[in-house]
Protein backbone atom coordinates (compact mmCIF):
# COMPACT_ATOMS: atom_id res chain seq x y z
CA UNK A 1 0.00 0.00 0.00
CA UNK A 2 1.35 3.41 -0.99
CA UNK A 3 1.53 6.21 1.48
CA UNK A 4 -0.21 9.32 0.26
CA UNK A 5 0.27 12.83 1.50
CA UNK A 6 -3.12 13.85 0.06
CA UNK A 7 -5.75 14.58 2.62
CA UNK A 8 -8.56 12.03 2.91
CA UNK A 9 -12.00 13.54 2.28
CA UNK A 10 -15.46 12.11 2.69
CA UNK A 11 -17.92 12.64 -0.15
CA UNK A 12 -21.53 13.72 0.35
CA UNK A 13 -22.87 10.22 -0.37
CA UNK A 14 -20.68 8.67 2.33
CA UNK A 15 -21.62 11.47 4.75
CA UNK A 16 -25.33 10.95 3.99
CA UNK A 17 -25.13 7.23 4.71
CA UNK A 18 -23.13 7.86 7.87
CA UNK A 19 -25.69 10.39 9.13
CA UNK A 20 -28.62 8.13 8.24
CA UNK A 21 -26.99 5.21 10.03
CA UNK A 22 -26.33 7.30 13.13
CA UNK A 23 -29.90 8.61 13.22
CA UNK A 24 -31.38 5.15 12.74
CA UNK A 25 -29.14 3.72 15.47
CA UNK A 26 -30.22 6.47 17.87
CA UNK A 27 -33.89 5.86 17.07
CA UNK A 28 -33.52 2.10 17.39
CA UNK A 29 -31.73 2.47 20.73
CA UNK A 30 -34.46 4.72 22.08
CA UNK A 31 -37.21 2.37 20.89
CA UNK A 32 -35.52 -0.69 22.39
CA UNK A 33 -35.19 1.12 25.73
CA UNK A 34 -38.85 2.15 25.51
CA UNK A 35 -37.88 5.76 26.07
CA UNK A 36 -38.44 7.34 22.67
CA UNK A 37 -38.34 11.09 23.32
CA UNK A 38 -41.01 13.17 21.65
CA UNK A 39 -43.12 10.15 20.69
CA UNK A 40 -46.90 10.63 20.85
CA UNK A 41 -49.62 8.07 20.39
CA UNK A 42 -52.40 8.27 17.83
CA UNK A 43 -54.84 9.15 20.61
CA UNK A 44 -53.03 12.47 21.11
CA UNK A 45 -53.04 13.42 17.43
CA UNK A 46 -56.19 12.95 15.36
CA UNK A 47 -54.93 12.70 11.79
CA UNK A 48 -51.49 12.08 10.31
CA UNK A 49 -50.20 15.35 8.93
CA UNK A 50 -47.32 14.04 6.79
CA UNK A 51 -47.71 10.64 5.15
CA UNK A 52 -46.00 10.83 1.75
CA UNK A 53 -43.05 12.36 -0.07
CA UNK A 54 -43.62 13.72 -3.61
CA UNK A 55 -46.44 11.21 -4.11
CA UNK A 56 -44.43 8.25 -2.77
CA UNK A 57 -46.13 6.36 0.08
CA UNK A 58 -45.32 3.37 2.23
CA UNK A 59 -46.35 0.12 0.58
CA UNK A 60 -45.82 1.32 -3.02
CA UNK A 61 -43.79 -0.90 -5.32
CA UNK A 62 -40.26 0.01 -6.38
CA UNK A 63 -41.55 0.28 -9.96
CA UNK A 64 -44.22 2.80 -8.90
CA UNK A 65 -41.64 4.82 -6.95
CA UNK A 66 -39.29 4.97 -9.94
CA UNK A 67 -42.20 6.04 -12.14
CA UNK A 68 -42.96 8.93 -9.75
CA UNK A 69 -39.39 10.04 -8.94
CA UNK A 70 -37.47 8.92 -12.03
CA UNK A 71 -34.25 6.95 -12.18
CA UNK A 72 -32.33 6.95 -8.87
CA UNK A 73 -28.66 7.89 -8.60
CA UNK A 74 -28.04 4.65 -6.68
CA UNK A 75 -30.38 1.72 -7.23
CA UNK A 76 -30.69 -1.72 -5.64
CA UNK A 77 -33.31 -4.24 -4.58
CA UNK A 78 -33.10 -2.93 -0.99
CA UNK A 79 -33.03 0.83 -1.54
CA UNK A 80 -32.87 3.69 -3.98
CA UNK A 81 -31.08 7.01 -3.49
CA UNK A 82 -32.20 10.19 -5.25
CA UNK A 83 -30.59 13.61 -5.53
CA UNK A 84 -33.65 15.79 -6.05
CA UNK A 85 -31.84 19.15 -5.83
CA UNK A 86 -28.38 20.14 -4.59
CA UNK A 87 -29.96 20.61 -1.13
CA UNK A 88 -32.46 17.73 -1.15
CA UNK A 89 -31.76 13.99 -1.22
CA UNK A 90 -34.03 11.07 -0.45
CA UNK A 91 -33.54 7.42 0.28
CA UNK A 92 -36.31 4.87 -0.27
CA UNK A 93 -35.96 1.47 1.44
CA UNK A 94 -37.78 -1.64 0.26
CA UNK A 95 -38.68 -4.95 1.88
CA UNK A 96 -38.13 -8.36 0.26
CA UNK A 97 -41.30 -7.98 -1.83
CA UNK A 98 -40.04 -4.64 -3.26
CA UNK A 99 -42.54 -2.55 -1.28
CA UNK A 100 -41.59 0.77 0.35
CA UNK A 101 -40.98 0.45 4.11
CA UNK A 102 -39.09 3.72 4.71
CA UNK A 103 -38.74 7.13 3.09
CA UNK A 104 -36.03 9.40 4.45
CA UNK A 105 -35.32 12.85 3.07
CA UNK A 106 -32.45 15.21 3.96
CA UNK A 107 -32.57 18.96 3.41
CA UNK A 108 -29.10 20.53 3.60
CA UNK A 109 -29.15 23.78 5.56
CA UNK A 110 -32.91 23.23 5.86
CA UNK A 111 -33.41 24.56 2.31
CA UNK A 112 -36.75 23.36 0.97
CA UNK A 113 -37.74 21.49 4.14
CA UNK A 114 -41.38 21.67 5.15
CA UNK A 115 -42.19 23.37 8.43
CA UNK A 116 -41.98 20.88 11.32
CA UNK A 117 -45.61 21.62 12.26
CA UNK A 118 -46.76 20.20 8.93
CA UNK A 119 -44.69 17.06 9.55
CA UNK A 120 -45.13 16.16 13.23
CA UNK A 121 -47.30 18.91 14.71
CA UNK A 122 -46.35 20.93 17.77
CA UNK A 123 -43.84 20.13 20.46
CA UNK A 124 -40.32 19.53 19.17
CA UNK A 125 -37.90 18.17 21.75
CA UNK A 126 -34.71 20.24 22.01
CA UNK A 127 -31.73 18.09 22.94
CA UNK A 128 -28.79 19.39 25.00
CA UNK A 129 -26.69 19.84 21.83
CA UNK A 130 -29.34 22.16 20.35
CA UNK A 131 -30.71 19.66 17.83
CA UNK A 132 -34.47 19.26 17.48
CA UNK A 133 -36.46 16.02 17.29
CA UNK A 134 -39.94 14.61 17.34
CA UNK A 135 -41.38 11.27 16.35
CA UNK A 136 -45.08 10.53 16.04
CA UNK A 137 -46.55 7.04 15.74
CA UNK A 138 -49.81 6.29 14.01
CA UNK A 139 -50.37 2.76 15.29
CA UNK A 140 -53.80 2.36 13.71
CA UNK A 141 -52.26 3.08 10.30
CA UNK A 142 -49.02 1.21 11.11
CA UNK A 143 -46.50 3.97 10.40
CA UNK A 144 -44.43 6.66 12.10
CA UNK A 145 -42.98 10.04 11.09
CA UNK A 146 -39.94 11.75 12.54
CA UNK A 147 -38.44 15.20 12.19
CA UNK A 148 -34.77 15.79 13.02
CA UNK A 149 -32.85 19.05 12.75
CA UNK A 150 -29.14 18.88 13.51
CA UNK A 151 -27.40 21.51 15.60
CA UNK A 152 -24.82 23.01 13.28
CA UNK A 153 -24.07 26.16 11.33
CA UNK A 154 -25.81 24.63 8.29
CA UNK A 155 -28.31 22.29 9.94
CA UNK A 156 -29.55 19.22 8.11
CA UNK A 157 -33.27 18.55 8.41
CA UNK A 158 -34.15 14.86 8.09
CA UNK A 159 -37.74 13.75 7.70
CA UNK A 160 -38.39 10.03 7.85
CA UNK A 161 -41.56 8.02 7.30
CA UNK A 162 -41.35 4.39 8.39
CA UNK A 163 -43.61 1.37 8.47
CA UNK A 164 -44.43 -0.27 11.79
CA UNK A 165 -43.76 -3.99 11.33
Amino acid sequence: MRHSTERFTIGWVEMFYFLMGAILLLLLGAIVKGQTPGMKSISQIQQPVYREYRGVRLGMTATDVRTKLGEPVLKSDEQDFYVVTPNETTQIAYNTTQRVVMISTDYTAGVGAPDYKTVVGEGLLERPDGSLFRMVRYDSERFWVSYNKSASVAPVVTITIGAVP
